[in-house]
């Protein structure tokens, strides 16, 4: 098995058929046995839905899914990246599907009309218009034929275990990452959705002593912000840092500027003809809520799961005043001295 090497049409609305299931799941199998031996070696403690997770490169990661270490460590083998390429990074439930749809908009914007159903984001998931890197690898068809540039992907990975072809290829990157808080009580409620998935259910405390702690794929949380912050600060035309909630704040700049980082940039008649707006509103909660209200993202994931509130602050509703103050507390320092706000 090797990573996909670009050969076939772009298909961002296909769904997974029982034969792609199979496939990826024995790629799965494939990888797990190519590096068992490896990682099985590796400090293990249970974290998020009681799953064994294992320390590599000071990060956590789960086992036999297509968001693993498995994943991660072939791709670091084998992924080769173009200088053309475009890299969305994200802890999980940090806005991941918000900024898939956003940059998706922006780079085919002259592709696909905004009011029209040929546009892939009025009919399918985000995450289905741009791939992620961990499931591509063991996906049965590649996305991308040769000449479609850029490619769009995105990953969960950590900047220092991204494949080295990333890290050298001069390739533009844009990270996102959201109040801590928010992400906990996004997971616990994604958490709960796939219960028939994984067949176990944490509550809110369990769920925030394991987070807390980092016990959580590719946490912690923390240094996984800050290992992308700096970066970006070092290299601020090769990575963009964003927040969620500065995305939410000022929506309509941040995608003028986020689309200038890209190469994207907007002219003077677009902006005079409402194209930015038409963008936000295009990749607004609402719209994106609608249009996936049904079907599954992969096998026992639900389109609607990634559809929640949206919401900023959203936290108040489910942690205690005792829960907030401990993270409150570890974000301080460990985001001492940068400049990072929510």
């Amino acid at each position: 098995m090797s990573i996909p090497d670009a050969s076939s049409p772009l298909s961002p609305v296909s769904e997974l058929s029982l034969e792609d299931n199979e496939h990826e799941n024995a790629n799965l199998s494939l990888l797990f046995d190519r590096y068992k031996d490896k990682f099985t070696r590796f400090p293990n403690e249970k974290g998020w839905m009681g799953q064994n997770l294992y320390m590599y490169q000071g990060f956590w990661y789960s086992s036999e899914n297509a968001f693993s270490i498995e994943t991660m460590m072939a791709l670091q083998d084998t992924f080769q990246a173009h200088s053309t390429d475009i890299y969305l990074a994200t802890q999980p439930k940090s806005g991941t599907t918000w900024i898939k749809a956003l940059v998706f908009a922006i780079v085919n914007r002259n592709r696909y009309k905004n009011d029209s159903s040929t546009n892939p984001l009025l009919i399918t998931n985000p995450h289905k218009c741009v791939p992620f890197l961990e499931i591509e690898i063991v996906g049965k068809t590649p996305t991308y034929v040769h000449a479609n540039t850029p490619r769009l992907f995105s990953t969960h990975i950590p900047y220092t275990a991204l494949p080295q072809s990333i890290l050298g290829s001069g390739c533009r990157l844009v990270y996102m990452c959201r109040n801590p808080k928010d992400v906990l009580v996004s997971w616990f409620h994604f958490s709960n959705k796939l219960n028939d998935k994984y067949h176990v259910q944490m509550t809110i405390d369990e769920l925030f002593e394991v987070y807390s702690k980092g016990l959580m794929p590719y946490g912690p949380y923390w240094d996984h912000v800050k290992e992308y912050h700096k970066v970006s600060s070092e290299h601020p035309t090769r990575i963009l840092f964003l927040t969620y909630e500065d995305m939410r704040k000022d929506t309509a700049n941040k995608v003028k500027r986020l689309a200038e980082f890209l190469g994207y940039p907007f002219t003077e008649e677009e902006e005079a003809k409402g194209k930015v707006e038409e963008i936000v509103k295009l990749c607004s909660f609402e719209n994106l809520k609608e249009v996936n209200k049904h079907g599954d993202f992969r096998k026992g994931v639900p389109n609607n799961s990634f559809f929640r509130e949206g919401k900023v602050g959203g936290w108040n509703n489910d942690l205690t005043t005792e829960m907030s103050q401990i993270l409150d507390d570890i974000t301080k320092a460990k985001f001492h001295g940068l400049d990072i706000s929510f």
